[in-house]
C-alpha cells in the first residue's frame, strides 16, 4: 500500500507519518522545497494550491490522508484559499489520476454547534462561523460529494508528543472564558494514527466519524496537570456540552484507543 499524505510537516502529519512508517506503509508527502520529513518518507514537492504539481503526487497511490489546512491566521481569506480550494485541487487531481483511491479527510469537533443538549453527534448540525470550522465544514461536503472512496475524522483536541498544545489548553480556554468545570473531549497523537490505520481498511469509508478518547476532561483538570493556574468557580456551568463529542461510532467501527485519557498521558510521560 502506497499512500499520499498532505500536511506532513505539520504538528499532526510528522507524528503520523513516522508511526505509518513504522506500520510498513509506504508513505509519500506533498511537501513545498525546504520542509524536512520523517526518515523513511519519499518527498514530492508541490503545493495544494498549485493543481499541476498535484498528479505526479497521486499518481499510483492506494489513500490520501489529508491532513493540510490553516488555522491560526488572521487572514480568513487565506483560510478559504487552503482549506476550501486546496481541497478541491486534491480532490480533481485524484478523479483525473486516481480515482480508485480513497480519501481520509482530518477535520475538526469545532464544527458543531456549542449549545447542544447531549455530546455532539456526526449527524449534528455542523453550523459553525468562525473561518476554520466553516470551511472545514464546505470542504467535507467537497469531499462527500466527490465520488470517490471517502472517510471524514472530526478530530477532538489533538494533544500529546510535547507538541505543546495540551500546555497552551488554560491560557487559551481562559481568554475565551470557560468555565473550569466544562469538559473536552481530546485525543492523543497516538490515536490518530490508531485511528487512521483502521480507515485505511475501508471500514470508515462514507462515515463521518468523531474521533476522541475515552475520558472527557474538565478545564480546571487539564490545567492541574500541565502545572497551570486556572481560575475556579461555582457558578452553574452553561452549554455543558460544549468541547464534547460523542465517539460511539468510531468504537462500534473498531475503533479502541491506546491513550483512553489524558491522565494515562500523564503517567506515561507522553504529554
Amino acid at each position: 500500500m502506497t499512500i499520499l499524505i498532505t500536511g506532513g510537516t505539520g504538528l499532526v502529519g510528522t507524528r503520523l507519518l513516522r508511526r505509518l512508517v513504522d506500520a510498513g506503509i509506504e508513505c509519500r508527502a506533498l511537501v513545498r522545497a525546504g520542509k524536512e520529513l520523517p526518515a523513511g518518507v519519499t518527498p514530492v514537492a508541490g503545493d495544494l494550491l498549485d493543481p499541476a504539481t498535484l498528479p505526479k503526487a497521486v499518481e499510483g497511490v492506494s489513500a490520501v490522508i489529508h491532513l493540510a489546512a490553516v488555522l491560526r491566521t488572521p487572514d480568513p481569506a487565506l483560510i478559504e484559499q487552503v482549506n476550501v480550494g486546496g481541497t478541491k485541487n486534491l480532490i480533481d487531481a485524484m478523479l483525473s489520476h486516481a480515482p480508485e483511491a480513497r480519501v481520509i479527510m482530518a477535520s475538526t469537533n469545532l464544527v458543531y454547534d456549542a449549545d447542544l443538549s447531549r455530546p455532539a453527534r456526526e449527524e449534528d448540525p455542523a453550523n459553525a462561523q468562525q473561518p476554520y470550522p466553516a470551511t472545514k465544514i464546505v470542504a467535507e461536503r467537497l469531499v462527500r460529494e466527490s465520488g470517490l472512496a471517502w472517510s471524514v475524522l472530526r478530530f477532538a483536541f489533538v494533544y500529546g508528543d510535547a507538541d505543546g498544545h495540551l500546555q497552551s489548553a488554560p491560557q487559551l480556554l481562559g481568554s475565551w472564558d470557560w468555565h473550569p468545570a466544562a469538559t473536552m473531549s481530546l485525543i492523543h497523537h497516538r490515536d490518530i494514527a490508531t485511528a487512521m490505520l483502521l480507515a485505511l481498511t475501508g471500514v470508515m469509508d462514507g462515515r463521518v466519524v468523531n474521533l476522541s478518547d475515552d475520558a472527557p476532561t474538565s478545564v480546571y483538570e487539564i490545567a492541574r496537570i500541565v502545572g497551570a493556574e486556572y481560575k475556579e468557580s461555582g457558578e452553574p456551568l452553561e452549554n455543558p456540552w460544549r468541547g464534547h463529542v460523542d465517539g460511539t461510532l468510531a468504537r462500534e467501527l473498531g475503533f479502541r484507543p491506546v491513550v483512553r485519557s489524558v491522565h494515562q498521558a500523564a503517567a506515561e510521560g507522553v504529554l
